[in-house]
């Protein structure tokens, strides 16, 4: 052992000790306080100016990770958020304070389309108009002085047309920056988005970084990440409502000092690789289901396992297989979801303890689901109106064609529009819809049953929870 602790270890003693809850326990001495290792002066201690542990933070969290400058915000969509922000206002308090109102302001945000997905919200949220294109040649037609940013999703990006480093290249060019959004990838040396051209890249602190849930890194260019801080909190700009606290910094910095120093990758991708085969393994068993191993690929830091299964001979929709999943015991939130025989198992949010019973959990669900059978058919009414949310209703319409004892055609929202498929079972109907909106889907499930001309029951809005429906046959 050495004769006393070096800057780094106090670094490193300190952040973890935040990440672990400690920071709030009565510091013996400002030399014992995490703060003051960090360099930031505290009041009376243990408080602290947000400012300043900030800016320090924020520093050393650059050096580690290779990066001219990086934040910490709090989550994907804040960290979205801020750097729309900080491309459209550029750290000018005048234009701060307009925003998410955009006049005189740049108000387009250029996605290609493989990109699109629910954290567009964020973005939108300053007031931008999402611009999609999906080829070189739209997007140098839809780059202009309008533009403020390119937005692109990392894995979506390997599946489009055009690559982000002629994104890059074509953006830059006109002097629009590029973000892109690396969810649950790691944040390597060098920066494999940077190097590409990227001036932007964000990266959620709560999945395979092992960090707080509610944080999120975002790096970059220094000039555009200090802009994006400045948007944020404790400022008083867009981003002061999605502030990030304290604990949330000193966590992430725990965190990265972790992966930097003490994290061996390569052994846990053989470690989740040897849980995937296990339940592989177990829920092959039941006639009709298969797996496949999938190595990490392209942006995935991590293998994952396809699980499939033929439903001729297990009558049972990822979805509900989803819902059955999390309404057991032991009760496991998984990604089966829609109307496919499919979903994909990523080993990252378990713990040793979990692989096994998930599989057990899996090969009871797979047992134990109906078998396909003859059903009786009862024609459904023409139309459906009547839609009660958890506060407040809205008048949708559903035209429904049946043949036999399937159902299918076309739901109508209070906009939008989308296909619509179902069964009819006796008395008992069940009506799926997926309504597109920007990079969303919004899925609505009916269930209930029917009764003469009319029909009621629940329907399930996915993330946005349950409703109530009722409907009467049209004309």
């Amino acid at each position: 052992m050495s004769t006393g602790p070096s800057r780094r270890d106090l670094f490193r003693t300190s952040a973890a000790g935040a990440a672990l809850g400690l920071a709030a326990a009565p510091a013996r001495s400002a030399e014992s306080n995490i703060y003051t290792r960090m360099g930031v002066r505290p009041f009376i201690e243990p408080h602290r100016h947000l400012h300043d542990q900030r800016r320090h933070a924020d520093s050393s969290r650059a050096q580690f990770l290779g990066v001219e400058c990086g934040i910490v915000t709090a989550g994907r969509a804040a960290a979205l958020a801020y750097a729309t922000a900080a491309c459209l206002s550029g750290g000018d308090p005048e234009k701060m304070q307009q925003l998410p109102r955009l006049d005189g302001l740049k108000n387009e945000v250029i996605m290609p389309r493989q990109s699109r997905n629910v954290y567009d919200h964020a973005i939108r949220s300053t007031g931008v108009r999402m611009i999609e294109i999906d080829s070189p040649e739209e997007f140098r037609a839809a780059l202009g002085e309008r533009t403020a940013m390119v937005a692109v999703l990392g894995t979506g990006e390997a599946q489009g047309k055009i690559r982000l480093e002629e994104i890059s290249h074509l953006a830059h060019a006109k002097g629009v920056p590029v973000l892109v959004d690396a969810a649950a990838e790691l944040p390597a040396r060098p920066n494999p988005y940077i190097s590409r051209g990227a001036d932007l890249v964000a990266y959620s602190g709560g999945k395979i970084l092992r960090g707080p849930q509610c944080a999120r890194l975002l790096l970059g260019r220094k000039n555009l990440v200090r802009a994006a801080w400045v948007n944020s909190a404790p400022h008083h700009a867009f981003g002061r409502g999605i502030k990030v606290g304290k604990e949330e910094i000193c966590g992430m910095l725990a965190a990265i000092d972790s992966w930097m120093t003490r994290r061996n990758i390569q052994a846990e991708y053989r470690t989740w690789e040897s849980w995937l085969n296990h339940i592989g393994e177990q829920i092959t068993r039941v006639p009709g289901v298969c797996t496949k191993l999938q190595p990490p690929a392209g942006a995935s830091p991590f293998p994952v396992v396809d699980v499939a299964w033929d439903p001729e001979k297990i009558a049972i929709t990822a979805g509900e297989e989803g819902r059955l999943l999390l309404s057991g015991e032991p009760r496991i939130m998984s990604h089966a979801e829609g109307e496919g025989y499919s979903f994909v198992i990523r080993p990252v949010t378990m713990k040793p303890e979990h692989y096994k019973m998930v599989a057990q959990r899996l090969y009871d669900v797979f047992r134990d689901a109906p078998k396909p059978g003859a059903v009786s058919s009862t024609a459904p009414p023409a139309s459906v109106e009547g839609v009660d949310f958890v506060d407040g209703s809205s008048r949708h319409k559903l035209v429904l064609k049946a043949d036999g004892t399937r159902v299918k055609g076309t739901h109508y929202g209070r906009s939008l529009g989308g296909a619509l498929l179902g069964t009819v079972d006796g008395s008992r109907v069940r009506l799926t819809s997926s309504l597109p909106f920007e990079g969303v889907h919004l899925s609505y499930t009916f269930t209930g049953t029917v009764s003469g001309d009319r029909m009621s029951g629940d329907v399930d809005l996915g993330e946005y929870g349950r409703a109530q429906w009722k409907a009467r046959k049209a004309g």
